[in-house]
């Protein structure tokens, strides 16, 4: 029966968004319960395989409508579960199970709801449907849904400043990226004539020809673009900024996911490429350079939600980074960061969403001191913040620091001084992080509460409940990290490398041997451990402290003294004669020095960002070119 569970959570997220169209359109209640219940079983079915997937090691296979391989050939669509499947299945129930809860409360002043839950319905459908999928091709058909779930999802409030436009921007990206991916699997149909990623696994361990590296080179774009990696991550920082909040967790706790997923089972499980020191490098590069541009650019915005969108793109950028290094350490710290990433940043986007919902805005210049009237959301941001900014003991300081070792350790193996390089860059990046998030902090929720604002109150509790589960998950993901590794993480980069088991399941047993597959060999994890106890109450400490500074410095916090009409102006800035004013610091000119020291970068990056669609095809179509052009030059 067990089987069944995979395709019965697809299907029925399928169903119920035709249920919600036609049933739920014009009455709440129908519509709301349509959702959560779709919702809940589909989470209760996935999480049901936890115990024989990631506890037992199985791994569950389904052939639609019994259509199992014939004379050796997989000629029907397979789903294939293994414990890197259920790892991102997990994440995608999860997320779309909390973002449903806070849209009760969210969206409940939007009109055409039954369009909206339709479309989150068909956007979760097809996630689910793709990390679990053993085909290629289906695989496609739900990257398709996908994308064209999202871009209608990012222009649901089309009468919002650029919603039409970032829809637009998606729409094209996310197809040019699409077509890139139907190319390669084209070419791998041509030349290996089978859809199921066992069968062409195995197919293409004799070694890659030219095809089938272009077919590589191309895949690897595709899902680049869904990952939205630098440089195809031009039109994920407007959908974001413009999509309701709710829709913006999905895109970064599962639509990213998806693409990162779809990169790991490429070059680890289909083209087996991850020993090649070449591959490494290319995904090295990307992963690096996305790290660094994400977070530079979100050092110089305004706008709340569009600064969450480059850190959220900054963050992939570890996870590329990790799980190119092609052992089971990086690929262990890859998954963890995967993981963590979907919970502080999904964190983060409600918070910005709580702020919308209770201000009418999250522009950082227009808000201030937001703490005293939604404490709850504060907490919660607070948490998520510091996650984000890999402070222990968080997850993402547990996730992060797996990630340095990992690179470094890869530096001093291979003798390669560029990851000498990318392991200084992680960590400058993780300070670059906190200072943004200090800077979101004060403009946001700290100094002066704003007189438009002093009427403002915390939003409802449906909202409250999804941001505190996920920072109560953040909490104990960095401290319970062990229990995390057992039975989530090593399950599934044992998975990652184990391709022999992938393809005698699908296959029949012995397939793999008899086509000479090897597994990727990979040292065991071994993590530097650090006592949680010792950094909580190091936590504990410090903020304690910093409540005492606020508690007792109030009456000076936020204010500066300015010169009044009788001092002498010569001396007014260090003298007597002065009268107290708060300045708030807003979002634009709390890091003007950095920004000016860098304006020659800014002004590269203002260039590249110009807002022209079809510039950024042009991007997207020329960093295609090069990763194919590497895998033809550099793959043996």
């Amino acid at each position: 029966m067990m089987q069944h569970y995979p395709v019965l959570a697809v299907m029925l997220l399928f169903l119920a968004a035709f249920l919600v169209e036609i049933f739920g359109s014009k009455i709440a209640a129908i519509r709301n319960l349509i959702t959560f219940a779709a919702s809940t079983t589909a989470l209760v079915l996935i999480y049901a395989l936890i115990p024989a997937v990631m506890l037992r090691g199985e791994i569950i296979s389904y052939w639609m409508g019994n259509w199992a391989p014939v004379s050796g050939y997989a000629i029907g669509i397979g789903y294939e579960i293994d414990a890197l499947s259920l790892f991102f299945a997990l994440l995608v129930v999860t997320t779309f199970w909390l973002s449903g809860i806070y849209s009760f409360g969210y969206m409940k002043k939007d009109h055409h709801l039954g369009h909206y839950y339709t479309l989150y319905l068909m956007l979760s459908g097809s996630v689910l449907g793709l990390v679990m999928t053993g085909d290629i091709f289906n695989m496609f058909v739900m990257v398709e849904i996908m994308t064209f779930a999202s871009v209608a999802l990012t222009a649901f409030r089309n009468e919002s400043e650029g919603a039409l436009e970032a829809g637009f921007k998606y729409l094209v990206i996310g197809s040019v990226g699409s077509s890139f991916t139907l190319a390669g699997i084209a070419l791998l149909y041509g030349e290996c004539h089978t859809l199921n990623m066992a069968q062409l696994s195995a197919i293409l361990s004799g070694g890659l020809t030219k095809n089938s590296m272009m077919a590589m080179g191309l895949i690897i774009a595709g899902f680049g673009v869904k990952s939205y990696i630098v440089p195809f991550h031009t039109p994920a920082a407007d959908a974001y900024a413009v999509a309701p909040t709710s829709v913006s967790m999905i895109f970064s706790g599962m639509v990213n996911k998806a693409g990162v997923y779809g990169m790991i089972r490429m070059v680890y499980i289909v083209f087996r490429a991850m020993d090649q020191s070449s591959v490494q490098m290319l995904l090295a590069v990307f992963g690096a350079v996305t790290m660094f541009v994400g977070v530079t650019m979100a050092l110089t915005q305004h706008e709340f939600k569009r600064l969450l969108a480059f850190h959220s793109i900054s963050q992939i950028g570890y996870v590329i980074t990790a799980i190119s290094l092609g052992s089971a350490l990086g690929l262990t710290g890859g998954l963890f960061h995967a993981l963590n990433h979907t919970l502080f940043k999904g964190l983060l986007f409600l918070a910005a969403g709580a702020v919308l919902y209770a201000t009418g805005t999250t522009n950082l210049d227009k808000l201030g001191g937001l703490s005293k009237r939604m404490p709850h959301t504060t907490i919660c941001f607070l948490v998520g913040a510091a996650a984000i900014s890999g402070l222990p003991p968080f997850n993402g300081f547990a996730s992060k620091w797996i990630v340095y070792q990992a690179v470094y350790t890869n530096a001093v193996e291979s003798g390669n001084f560029l990851y000498v390089i990318i392991t200084v860059t992680a960590l400058i990046v993780s300070v670059m992080t906190l200072a943004s998030f200090v800077k979101v902090t004060q403009a946001v929720f700290f100094g002066q509460l704003r007189e438009e604002h002093k009427e403002v109150k915390e939003v409802p509790a449906i909202m409250l409940v999804p941001m505190y589960i996920m920072a109560a998950l953040c909490i104990c993901g960095g401290v319970f990290y062990n229990v995390v590794n057992t039975y989530l993480l090593a399950p599934a980069s044992a998975a990652a490398l184990n391709v022999t088991n992938y393809i005698d399941k699908m296959m029949g047993e012995g397939y793999a041997d008899a086509a000479g597959v090897v597994n990727i060999l990979a040292k065991p994890v071994e993590f530097s451990f650090w006592n949680p106890i010792m950094w909580l109450v190091l936590f504990g400490v410090v903020m304690a402290a910093a409540v005492l500074v606020i508690v007792f410095g109030e009456n000076s916090r936020g204010k500066v003294l300015v010169p009044t009409e009788n001092a002498d102006p010569k001396y007014a800035t260090f003298f007597s004669g002065e009268e107290e004013m708060f300045s708030q610091v807003g979002g634009s000119d709390l890091f003007w020095g950095f920004k000016k020291n860098w304006q020659g970068y800014y002004k590269v990056m203002q260039g590249l960002h110009s807002g022209i669609v079809t510039d950024y095809t042009t991007m997207t179509v020329v960093a295609t070119a090069i990763i194919v052009l590497c895998c033809f030059v550099f793959m043996r």
